[in-house]
């Protein structure tokens, strides 16, 4: 009988775990992230984006990229509508 007990109780546990970590993979938000590769001979300086070709701004990229480089950017999210 005590088996049964500790049985299920670790049954519950599991079932419980695997729900609550269904839920946080849906609320994780993901990142907008792009790939700038630099075939120029100078280093880039400045970068300008824009969602729908009308509007642009200015991306920060620190200090730069440099001549032949490739860098991962991100979307910064305080440019989401949500």
């Amino acid at each position: 009988m005590r088996v049964k007990s500790s049985y299920r109780k670790f049954l519950m546990l599991a079932i419980a775990l695997v729900l609550m970590s269904g839920t946080l993979s849906f609320a994780k938000t993901y990142d907008y992230r792009f790939k700038v590769h630099n075939n120029t001979k100078q280093d880039i300086k400045k970068l300008q984006v824009s969602e729908d070709g009308k509007q642009w701004g200015d991306f920060d990229i620190g200090s730069g990229i440099k001549a032949g480089a490739t860098e991962e950017l991100v979307w910064d999210k305080s440019t989401d509508n949500g």
